[in-house]
């Protein structure tokens, strides 16, 4: 293809892991997100409405992001069709979503990540629909 350029990074497990100890684990369940039990069963997560406007300006748009933290029973991912008991997503975009097959009680958490909260703006909806 001319024109065009391939830049390829390759993240290693270890060197590049930012690692959250129990505590902080701790507070993105118990104090940070807001969380709901999913029961056995297919899940479609998706944005329903809302952005994460992570400065307080006219100028700044917010987006439609959000991060999940999902654990506690055995699931599929369906993006990755692995059975797992915990994993990270994001839903990035209005047209964005997430399946999950649910095979044992899972618990969903969602929330921002942010190095500045005091001119963050916005609130976002996501739909968790139970097929």
């Amino acid at each position: 293809m001319e024109g065009c350029t391939v830049t390829d990074l390759k993240i290693d497990s270890k060197k590049n892991c930012y690692v959250l100890d129990a505590e902080a684990m701790r507070q993105i369940q118990e104090e940070t997100a807001v969380s709901t039990k999913l029961e056995p069963g297919i899940y479609v997560i998706r944005i329903r409405s809302g952005s994460f406007g992570y400065r307080n300006d006219a100028n700044n748009v917010g987006e439609p992001m959000v991060m999940l933290w999902i654990y506690g029973g055995k699931f599929i991912n369906k993006k990755t069709n692995l059975e797992v008991e915990a994993t990270w997503s994001t839903l990035n975009g209005d047209d964005d979503t997430l399946t999950l097959e649910v095979l044992q009680t899972t618990n969903l958490c969602a929330f921002f990540f942010d190095s500045y909260i005091d001119d963050n703006q916005g609130e976002l909806t996501i739909s968790i629909v139970k097929m």
